[in-house]
């Protein structure tokens, strides 16, 4: 399966380079095609980058793996998504990350959804830093990535890229949930940024 990513910053690129590295195929998408070329020249065969639509016709899955502040004219780009599952990463943080632009009444994903109601929503990896994504970062340990949306399929795609990544995929519900999992990917930067904890933690719900 061919994943879409829409995005060469450091979460599009460190998920590209963890896909790839455990066997995955990519296709990478930017707004400037020639980046995402570079990044998939880089990561070799498994790899090939151009521009959004072409990325996006070629998978079905797409990761935005872009701000919240982004996607509306991301999408604008994105060609027919019709059917597909679509994953939200981002966290819509204020500029000084310290509060949430939106929440407790929406979030970034059920905003995301209404922009693109023929597609299914997920969303994922917005507690993970960057610096995680890959192996190397995680020293052996086993992280969990929530995973929220209205479609059991498209869960389910998504729960696949985590789990062969080495991430553990953990079920968080509906859509709506979106609401709550995102104020808790702006306390994960308030630990790893402002309260001295660096970018190297990850929240986790473990039974006891």
């Amino acid at each position: 399966m061919t994943t879409a990513i829409i995005g060469t910053g450091n979460m599009g690129a460190g998920l590209a380079r963890a896909l790839v590295a455990s066997g995955e195929a990519v296709a990478l998408g930017a707004r400037d095609p020639a980046k995402a070329t570079a990044l998939a020249a880089e990561l070799g065969a498994l790899a090939e980058g151009g521009g959004i639509a072409a990325a996006v016709a070629l998978a079905d899955v797409v990761v935005l793996a872009l701000p919240y502040g982004a996607h509306a004219e991301t999408l604008k780009l994105a060609g027919n998504l019709q059917g597909k599952v679509i994953v939200d990463i981002s966290n819509p943080v204020t500029a000084d990350f310290q509060g949430l632009a939106i929440g407790h009444t929406t979030s970034a994903a059920e905003e995301l959804q209404a922009l693109v109601p023929g597609a299914k929503v997920v969303k994922a990896f917005n507690t993970i830093f960057a610096g995680l994504l890959g192996a190397e970062g995680r020293k052996g340990k086993v992280l969990q990535v929530f995973v929220a949306g209205d479609d059991a399929g498209a869960k389910a795609a998504v729960s696949k890229i985590a789990t062969a990544i080495g991430f553990e995929a953990v079920e968080a519900g509906p859509l709506s949930n979106s609401r709550f999992l995102e104020p808790v990917g702006e306390m994960n930067i308030q630990f790893g940024f402002f309260l001295g904890k660096g970018p190297v933690v990850a929240p986790a719900w473990i039974s006891v």
